[in-house]
Parts: structure tokens; C-alpha cells; sequence
């Protein structure tokens, strides 16, 4: 019953005139992004963090949604793509609205030790998980949290690390470096690349919504799909990223015939999509009662949510129910509209594709410029900005993945503030570490990945994993 009265207060706040706009607003924001290419959810969340309140994981998608466009059954692919998203994401909703109160109450008996403890396994999780070199990835979550370190020291009031720079007392600015690395950096390295021509935009996309017999054929897929995406997009790093190359690996494996797969097979295309979309949204299960973003997305929430002074956290359930249960029901709703609006409007979205690059991507690095300015009313961020953005072009092209820096940058603080609380507790000795049982097995399963990914043939196989 608490869920359900809970839920209605989460209604009652998403169902007013501003919020539904404001939904309606990112779920068309959030679809004309899902359909350009060399835009991800990453980017668009970094260029509307100043203004606040076609992406990798959809690659796998296109192995047999293009060979359904090619046979004429285009519109299948995309009714059964955002009706396995539907259905995978009112069902991890769900799942976020009964396993969310329980781990925040478990949360809430965390001390600054145990805080520690789990954002050093989150880290090395994310490292795992990274794509490419694990030195690359190690090297770029140190950084981060050393570019965390820049300001000015909270316990003493001495500045640090800013290089006598007077816009650095107050730290590096969480938008700033967001909106170059995965604004102008992600822009400038697309352009690198040769676009081609597709006759898929062009072809007649006929029915939409799929046949009876293909979501018979699909039920099954969907419901896999939706399973490993909410359990994988819990992890930190790539969780929701993996889900949907997981899910169609499994379907390979368990489905038969498995020979129609990369042939326009449509489960195929119902079972990634599903469980991409239950991957994002059980993301934000340890952002909201742990506090400790899973992925960049997940990131840049947390820097929105602390710009407007709210603390991500457990404490967010019981000090601020209607955010935190408003937040539930939007997801809903959210998902409500995608539905409504996607499939009617299939045709429009198509030929959004046709939008020329030169006039797209230079229009992304006008609101990026705008966006850092707004900040403070500072030239030296949008400078600070154009320094991160050369930065974050250079790690792109040596194959540095963003992802680790921006977590590591996130968690910094915060890992320096309970590391501090802790020994000040403890006056001074770190086996506080050690003896609280909760700290001691999240630094056990921390030390148990980094010794699993040291060796020769495990490294390998991930390496083969996160070939894609």
C-alpha cells in the first residue's frame, strides 16, 4: 500500500499542466536525438544541463532492422522497436518503484566508510566495463578524480590545484567539461567520419504496427530482453550500453530457428531494444538511493540535480518525496508518449535524417558555447570549455573513452569527503576500512575485479566482449 499512495503522490505531481509539457518536451528532445546519428543521450543531457531542470547501444539494432528496411518490412522493425521499449520500460519503472525503497533504507545505515568503500568498487567496475585499453581507462579514472581536486579544500578553505587562476577557486564547472567532451568533442570527431547515403530513408516504411504473429513470434524475446537489460543496467560503467549486445547474443543462443539472425530476423531488433531501454532506466537505481551515478547519463543527472542544491541520495526519498516519486511517475508517462508519438509519426522522424551535417553539427557547438556562458556570466568558462573540448578530441582519437573521466571527475568530491569523515572518525587509522563489514566487502569485490581483469585469458575475453 505504501508503494501505491506513494505512486499516486508521484502522479499527482507528474500530471500537472508544466510537468506533462516539460515530458512531452524531452521525449520529443529525446527522439529527434535517437534518430540522428553521432548524437548520443550523453551529449543532449550535457547541452540542456544550462537550461535544467543515433547512440552506440542501438548499433546491434541495426543488424537485422536493416535487413528488414531492405525486404519492405521497415515498419515492423520500428513498431516492434518502440513497442518492446514500451513494455521493457513500464516494467523496469516497476522495478525501480519496489526496489528502490527498501535499498535506500538500507542505504541510510551507510557511514562515510562504507560510502568510500562502494564509490572504489563503482570505479573499478566502470573500469572493467570501459571499452579499449584497461591502462587507457585506469588512466582517464585518475584523472578525473584529479581534476575533481581543483577548487577550493571544503575543510580548510585552501585553494588547490587552480594554478593562481581565480575562475578555478570555485572548481572546474561540471557543465563546462560535460558539454566539451561530449558536446564539441564528440561533434568535431564525427566529422571525421564519411557519411554515407542509405536507400532506407527514401524506401516506403508500409505498416507500422506489427502483425499478431510477430508479437507472438517476439513475446519471448521481449521478455529476455527486458530481464538482462534491468539487471545489467544496474552496473556502473557500460551496464545499459552491454544490455543490448547481451540480449541479442542470449537470443542467438536460445532462440530457433538461430540462422535467421543478421538475415531480418525481427527478434533481432525486439530483443535489444528491449533491453536497452530497461537497461536506462534501472540505471537510475543507485543514483537514487545510493547517490553514485552508473554511467555518464546517470552523471549528468547528478551534476543537475546538485546545480538546483539537491543532494542525490538516499535521503531524496524521504526529504523530497514528490522529486523522487514524481521522477517514477514521469518515467511512465514518458514512456506513455514515446509510444504515442513515435509510431504515428514514423515518417517524420525518417526524413529528419535528411537535415545536411554542415548545418546540424555547428548548431550543436552554438548552444554548447551559449550553455557554458550561462553558467556563471563568465568568458573564462566558455574558455575553460574550448580547453576541455581540444582535450577530449585528443583522448577520442588515441581511444581514450570519456565515460571513467567523467565518473572519476563526479566522484571525486565525494570520495574525498567520506574518505575524510571516516579517518576523522576513526582518528586517523584506515583499518575503519577493514572492520566495518559492508566497507570490507565492497573493497573485497573492488580487489577481486581488478585481480579477475589482471589476468591473461580474462582479459582477453573482455577484450573480445568490448570488441564492439
Amino acid at each position: 500500500m505504501d508503494v501505491i499512495s506513494n505512486l499516486g503522490l508521484g502522479f499527482a505531481v507528474a500530471l500537472t499542466i508544466q510537468n506533462i509539457a516539460y515530458c512531452f518536451i524531452g521525449v520529443l528532445l529525446g527522439t529527434i536525438i535517437g534518430v540522428l546519428p553521432g548524437i548520443g543521450p550523453v551529449t543532449t543531457v550535457a547541452m540542456l544541463l544550462p537550461i535544467s531542470p543515433g547512440e552506440a547501444s542501438s548499433v546491434v539494432t541495426t543488424i537485422d532492422g536493416h535487413q528488414m528496411a531492405r525486404q519492405g518490412r521497415a515498419g515492423p522493425a520500428l513498431g516492434i522497436a518502440a513497442l518492446g521499449s514500451f513494455f521493457a520500460g513500464c516494467a523496469s519503472t516497476l522495478l525501480i518503484a519496489l526496489a528502490a525503497p527498501p535499498l535506500a533504507a538500507v542505504a541510510l545505515q551507510f557511514g562515510p566508510a562504507e560510502y568510500f568503500s562502494l564509490m572504489v568498487c563503482g570505479l573499478v567496475a566502470a573500469v572493467v566495463l570501459a571499452h579499449g585499453s584497461l591502462v587507457k581507462a585506469i588512466a582517464m579514472v585518475v584523472l578525473g578524480l584529479l581534476l575533481g581536486l581543483v577548487g577550493t579544500d571544503v575543510n580548510t578553505g585552501a585553494r588547490r590545484f587552480n594554478f593562481g587562476m581565480m575562475g578555478l577557486a570555485d572548481g572546474i564547472e561540471f557543465v563546462a567539461i560535460s558539454m566539451a567532451i561530449y558536446g564539441i568533442a564528440e561533434v568535431v570527431y564525427n566529422l571525421e567520419k564519411k557519411q554515407h547515403e542509405t536507400s532506407v530513408v527514401s524506401g516506403a516504411l508500409g505498416r507500422v504496427w506489427p502483425s499478431l504473429a510477430d508479437l507472438r513470434y517476439c513475446a519471448g524475446s521481449i521478455l529476455r530482453g527486458t530481464g538482462l537489460g534491468a539487471i545489467l543496467g544496474v552496473l556502473p560503467g557500460g551496464g545499459a550500453l552491454l544490455a543490448s549486445f547481451a540480449a541479442y547474443t542470449l537470443e542467438k543462443k536460445v532462440a530457433r530457428p538461430p540462422r535467421q539472425f543478421g538475415y531480418g530476423d525481427i527478434r533481432g531488433v525486439a530483443a535489444p531494444e528491449s533491453a536497452n531501454n530497461a537497461g536506462a532506466q534501472t540505471s537510475f537505481i543507485p543514483m537514487l538511493t545510493l547517490g553514485i551515478p552508473g554511467n555518464p547519463t546517470m552523471a549528468m543527472m547528478i551534476g543537475a540535480l546538485m546545480i538546483h542544491g539537491i543532494a542525490p541520495g538516499p535521503r531524496v526519498m524521504t526529504d523530497r518525496p514528490g522529486l523522487f516519486w514524481g521522477l517514477i511517475a514521469s518515467m511512465w508517462l514518458g514512456n506513455l508518449m514515446l509510444v504515442i508519438l513515435n509510431l504515428p509519426m514514423v515518417g517524420v522522424w525518417v526524413r529528419l535524417l535528411r537535415v545536411p551535417y554542415r548545418l546540424l553539427y555547428p548548431a550543436i557547438i552554438v548552444f554548447c558555447c551559449i550553455g557554458a556562458y550561462t553558467i556563471n556570466s563568465k568568458p573564462f568558462d566558455a574558455f575553460v570549455m574550448a580547453f576541455f573540448a581540444v582535450f577530449g578530441y585528443v583522448a577520442l582519437k588515441l581511444d581514450c573513452e570519456p565515460a571513467p573521466l567523467i565518473l572519476g571527475f563526479v566522484l571525486g568530491p565525494m570520495m574525498e569527503e567520506n574518505l575524510r569523515r571516516a579517518l576523522l572518525i576513526s582518528r586517523g587509522d584506515p583499518m575503519v576500512f577493514l572492520q566495518e563489514p559492508i566497507s570490507l566487502a565492497f573493497l573485497v569485490v573492488a580487489a577481486g575485479l581488478l585481480v579477475v581483469i589482471a589476468a591473461p585469458a580474462i582479459r582477453l575475453k573482455r577484450e573480445e566482449a568490448l570488441k564492439e
